[in-house]
């Protein structure tokens, strides 16, 4: 069997199958349209069965000491007091802040340089055309080399071009609402909370520390149906209250602003031939689900151990769909009335919603951390051969750990 392999995507699937193939065997080469790493991005968080692979992985500790340092949550009024907080999470799953919180750039850069010495990545370079074969898949790439790979893996995201024109266009549903992304300077009255603040009009401001002396900023609105432009969001949230005026300041000077409308990708099939889909190109749950990451996580070692055990591809792609699609299921199903519930309309709306958090606020810790938690450790880890690390490979997984 032809043991190359090409992962399409440098973002956190593709990395982390890199390393779970290459202790298997495989020989990887990732490729990635953008010239370099993606630094842009907010707080991803690992929970659940995506903490134990990381376990296994011997990454836990490198994310705790990259973490972005956030304590907790806390829900806030017009003239930023509490309504209610929440500390973050001491668990694999709870919380609205886990424990496990690391900028997405961070993340990538942690797994880029666990697998840099053993994958070949191409950064600047992108499929142009799959042609599938009975021994390999011929891809021709946009720099007009041809080659030729027993597995070809899309991780490249929601709106993967490549996976259009493989499996054709997949059924998406969206959320009704659109999501604005940067950063500004962090100040001295920031603290390590993530301040959480509802406007009507069914708009929300969310402003979360990092690590690196900024403060991330959110920007959401009900009834998005593109990705919001910086005039937009000023039209939108001038009149919100609350920290809109300093959001809005910052937003002049952000040069890392990017933005989307949520929508969930539910692709019917994962496979065709010898190209499979991985991460958000099959399955995108949106970051309102609090899974994605995890399920990129989870998604790639799943895949890498089925590839192991067995000898076509086209069985692996069987076994990694029928263990992986209910989870992925699972984690589509948001909670009843969310997006909206967090975005109310009316200043009704918002003042019962602040209600609702001072009752869950007064509950007991644990109680009111697993109302925040998604559905992270509802999967079982297959219990598929532990490969050897490499020479020279930190993070070798050993023994055969239980699943969650």
């Amino acid at each position: 069997m032809n043991r190359r392999i090409l992962i399409s995507g440098a973002g956190i699937a593709g990395p982390t199958l890199a390393w779970w193939l290459h202790r298997y065997g495989w020989q990887v080469t990732v490729v990635e349209r953008a010239v370099g790493l993606r630094t842009a991005g907010q707080n991803v968080d690992v929970r659940g069965a995506a903490r134990e692979v990381i376990r296994r992985m011997g990454l836990d500790d490198e994310l705790a000491a990259r973490g972005t340092g956030e304590v907790g949550t806390r829900f806030v009024d017009e003239q930023g007091h509490t309504i209610a907080a929440f500390r973050a999470a001491t668990s694999d799953t709870a919380g609205a802040t886990a424990e496990r919180e690391i900028l997405r750039s961070q993340f990538a850069e942690l797994l880029l340089e666990r697998t840099r010495g053993h994958t070949d990545y191409r950064f600047g370079e992108q499929i142009e055309r799959i042609d599938d074969g009975p021994d390999a898949a011929t891809v021709t790439f946009a720099g007009g080399v041809t080659e030729r790979f027993g597995v070809v893996v899309l991780a490249d995201g929601v709106n993967s071009t490549t996976r259009d024109a493989v499996f054709g266009e997949v059924p998406r549903r969206p959320l009704g609402v659109s999501i604005a992304y940067y950063s500004i300077p962090r100040d001295a009255e920031d603290d390590d909370w993530w301040r959480w603040y509802n406007a009507p009009g069914g708009r929300t401001i969310s402003l979360r520390p990092d690590n690196v002396g900024r403060i991330r900023v959110m920007l959401s609105y009900r009834a998005g149906l593109g990705a919001p432009d910086r005039l937009d969001l000023q039209r939108r949230f001038a009149d919100a209250g609350g920290p809109a005026s300093r959001a809005l300041r910052g937003l002049a000077d952000a040069d890392d602003l990017y933005g989307e409308a949520l929508q969930q990708v539910r692709a019917p099939r994962w496979s065709a031939g010898r190209v499979v889909l991985l991460g958000d190109a099959a399955w995108c749950a949106t970051p309102v689900s609090g899974m994605g990451t995890s399920l990129a996580i989870v998604g790639a070692s799943t895949l890498a151990g089925e590839l192991a055990v067995h000898v076509h591809p086209r069985d692996a792609f069987a076994g990694y769909e029928r263990r992986l699609r209910p989870y992925v299921e699972r984690a589509q199903r948001l909670p009843p009335g969310t997006p909206k519930l967090a975005h109310p309309t009316s200043a009704t709306g918002v003042a019962l919603l602040r209600t609702g958090l001072r009752l869950v606020g007064a509950l007991p810790p644990a109680v009111a951390g697993r109302l925040f938690a998604p559905p992270a450790d509802r999967f079982t880890l297959p219990d598929f051969p532990q490969p050897e690390a490499a020479e020279g490979s930190p993070g070798s997984p050993s023994g055969t750990p239980t699943g969650r």
